[in-house]
Parts: structure tokens; C-alpha cells; sequence
């Protein structure tokens, strides 16, 4: 008795087969698609649009993507204290 276990032939019109005939790489980066609502904030949505660069990118490569938006949604949310309000009454 053996422990091996025989090979098993994947058949040629099977979609893993096409997949690998046309270079399909499943290790290869893909779009995750995640939907991305406006916000109506042309700074912000364009940083979140930014985060579309990823889909294309190995996993390593998504960190310096994520730093690069967070420090944009930081500088976009800090320009909103700096922003002078209405003038201040006249003290009597």
C-alpha cells in the first residue's frame, strides 16, 4: 500500500485551466471595488479617490498609498481650524 496519492489531470476546458492558459495570477494585484461616496469636498474625495492607486499595487506598496492620504485628510481637516470665522463683536 502507498501513501502517495495519484495526479490528477485537470481537464482542458475547466475555467482554472483557461485561467492559466490566458496568465491568470491570483497572488497578482486586483481592484477590490470598494465604492467610494463623494463627500462634496473636492480636497477630501480627491484623496479618497486616491486610494483607487491600490488596486494596482502588491500589498507592500499600499502602505506609502495609505500615509500619502492620511496625512492629506489630516492637512484638509487641520486647514478647516485654521479657516478665520466671523469677525468678533466690538467689546463695549
Amino acid at each position: 500500500m502507498s501513501d502517495s496519492v495519484p495526479e490528477t489531470e485537470i481537464p482542458a476546458d475547466a475555467p482554472e485551466a483557461e485561467d492559466v492558459a490566458q496568465g491568470y495570477d491570483p497572488a497578482a494585484p486586483a481592484p477590490l471595488d470598494v465604492p467610494r461616496t463623494p463627500t462634496g469636498n473636492a480636497e477630501v474625495d480627491a484623496q479618497l479617490d486616491r486610494l483607487a492607486d491600490t488596486d494596482h499595487l502588491a500589498t507592500d506598496g499600499h502602505v506609502e498609498v495609505y500615509e500619502d492620504v492620511h496625512r492629506g485628510l489630516r492637512d484638509a481637516l487641520t486647514a478647516l481650524d485654521a479657516r478665520p470665522g466671523p469677525p468678533a463683536p466690538p467689546r463695549s
